[in-house]
């Protein structure tokens, strides 16, 4: 980075970030406090070690700058996504379609650990995806923690070692918000973590780090998969420990592979606390919510306030649901959509429309797709002085209660994020010093 850059750093405009974004490289990430970090999470050094070998590509090598606006953008676009959510008329147009699970527990349970996935370019900001079990938070925890500064005016753009912590600390009462949410009055004792064949997940290591999180705040953890565990005399149990709430992993979004059974009678029979639950996703993360969300006539009908309109119809890609009868119009115009699959995760399964081939795209009509306007991603270039590796990066809001807790950039190459990029990975966003701290009091 050059004096010129480190001087204007103050003026705190969306150019200086964009700069830095290109051209800093004086920030890395300390491997060696990463491993101290994760090793004193776990108190091990297994876990630092699994992390190399398993996922060598799971943190970046440096930090994303995004301007204190587009912070708060964010956060406007979260507020108003949850009021259209929360109103009786939108629930019962999505929740009448449904599946029969997801229109259970109309009260109760937030959902922890919301995802809103955005694209900045320039000064455009857009909403690509909500996902309701989204991954990485606690990664990203960790990782805060092993970032450097070489200067002390970039370092106070990093995120405080007070609000790191405050942070683990909020994502423990959130778990214990949600039990008292679904009305019970007892402590809660035992947590189960649970997604399918846990050990084989990329990211297993967060699954050990969250357990090790609530054994510290005095809760039981176990990671387990779903056919781990078993309904019998009225409660969940795990071998002979009765669970009081699953922390839901799985993308077995409904509970319908037979392996999620016990899981799903007592997911029924309110025998257990799950979250996220089915009616999370049904609400916020299938697809076509985004194409009700950036449709002006929708929302009208819907009585969305013209305030909250015009947020969404901002920052809310243009996104309409695939149908075969449209297939002529959207094959000329593919060229700027992106097409997803309604119920898809982890990018599986979606196109950009310029890459598509005839046979893929046949598939897609068949399919259940949405089609969403492109909105670029972001850039930033990694690696050294003289020797930067253009990068590509999206942001991600993981939020509670209305409330944005943390921001996290994924760094990547390619069409979608993959962790599979040397220098790429989950990565600390940096921001100017008027930038409102992420709300950890989300309950």
């Amino acid at each position: 980075m050059n004096s010129q850059s480190s001087s204007q750093l103050h003026c705190a405009s969306s150019g200086v970030l964009e700069l830095l974004n290109q051209e800093c490289f004086c920030i890395s990430l300390d491997k060696a406090a990463l491993s101290a970090s994760l090793n004193r999470e776990l108190g091990t050094p297994e876990l630092s070690a699994m992390v190399q070998e398993r996922c060598p590509y799971l943190f970046a090598s440096q930090p994303v700058f995004i301007p204190a606006l587009q912070m708060r953008r964010m956060a406007e676009v979260v507020r108003a996504v949850e009021s259209v959510v929360a109103m009786p008329a939108y629930r019962e147009l999505v929740l009448a379609r449904a599946p029969t699970l997801a229109q259970l527990a109309s009260t109760g349970p937030l959902g922890v650990f919301f995802g809103y996935d955005f694209h900045l370019t320039d000064s455009h900001l857009g909403l690509i995806e909500i996902n309701t079990n989204a991954g990485g938070a606690m990664l990203n925890a960790v990782m805060a923690r092993a970032h450097r500064a070489c200067c002390a005016d970039l370092g106070a753009m990093a995120p405080t070692l007070a609000e790191i912590e405050d942070f683990e600390t909020a994502m423990v009462q959130m778990f214990r918000h949600e039990w008292q949410l679904a009305g019970r009055i007892t402590p809660l004792n035992t947590i189960a973590i649970v997604d399918s064949s846990p050990r084989d997940q990329y990211l297993y290591p967060e699954f050990l780090l969250f357990q090790q999180l609530f054994e510290r705040h005095g809760i039981h953890a176990v990671i387990a998969d779903p056919s781990d565990l078993e309904w019998r005399d009225g409660a969940l149990h795990h071998d002979d420990l009765i669970v009081d709430l699953v922390y839901n992993r799985l993308t077995d979004f409904y509970l319908e592979q037979p392996g999620s059974a016990a899981l799903r009678e007592a997911y029924l029979h309110e025998g257990v606390v799950l979250t996220p639950h089915p009616q999370a996703h049904a609400l916020y993360a299938d697809k076509r919510r985004l194409a009700l969300l950036s449709d002006v006539v929708q929302l009208e009908s819907l009585g969305v306030s013209r305030d909250i309109q015009d947020v969404l119809l901002e920052h809310v890609p243009r996104t309409e649901i695939v149908r075969a009868t449209d297939g002529m119009r959207l094959w000329a115009a593919r060229r700027s959509l992106f097409f997803k699959p309604v119920a898809g995760f982890g990018s599986r399964a979606a196109y950009r429309g310029d890459k598509l081939t005839k046979g893929v795209w046949q598939d897609i009509l068949a399919g259940e797709y949405v089609a969403q306007a492109i909105v670029k991603p972001g850039d930033r270039s990694t690696g050294e002085v003289g020797l930067p590796v253009p990068m590509k990066f999206d942001l991600r809001a993981y939020a509670y209660n209305s409330k944005v807790q943390w921001l996290s950039a994924r760094v990547y190459q390619g069409q979608t994020t993959n962790f599979r990029t040397s220098g790429g990975g989950f990565a600390p966003v940096y921001t100017t010093p008027d930038a409102p701290a992420p709300n950890n009091s989300a309950l």
